[in-house]
């Protein structure tokens, strides 16, 4: 019985995270994302069907990971199988290499969850587009 009440406040505190990651991800600025972004524009571009050493981020809002046309994705990235929701992309954006192990993107990750909001929020406004 002693071990029961940590393993559940364990449990609580990972819900509370998931939750946390799920709000973040929609609660962000998109005005400011666009000046986080330019953290991203080293490598990816918004411009429709052109890559840099990364894909194209226009549209990457419901878009299958390793979909992206003319990009030449890692094997990890094309098999992903999953779709770029706000939550994955907050998950992503923190530690890449833990979402999609094998990647290729040298990225060490965004550490502040309002700096990934707020890229959220600019690349969900952008998708509109």
């Amino acid at each position: 019985m002693r071990g029961t009440i940590p393993v559940l406040a364990g449990t609580f505190m990972i819900a509370l995270a998931g939750i946390a990651n799920g709000a973040a991800a929609e609660d962000g600025d998109p005005a400011r994302g666009s000046q986080v972004f330019n953290t991203c524009a080293m490598c990816h571009t918004l411009s429709e069907g052109k890559h840099r050493i990364g894909p194209n981020l226009k549209g990457v809002v419901g878009r299958r990971a390793g979909s992206a046309e003319g990009f030449r994705y890692s094997e990890a990235m094309r098999e992903a199988g999953f779709e770029w929701t706000p939550e994955k992309l907050d998950a992503y954006l923190a530690d890449g290499a833990s979402v999609v192990p094998g990647n290729r993107m040298p990225f060490p990750g965004l550490f502040d969850p309002k700096d990934r909001a707020d890229v959220i929020a600019f690349l969900k406004e952008v998708s509109k587009q």
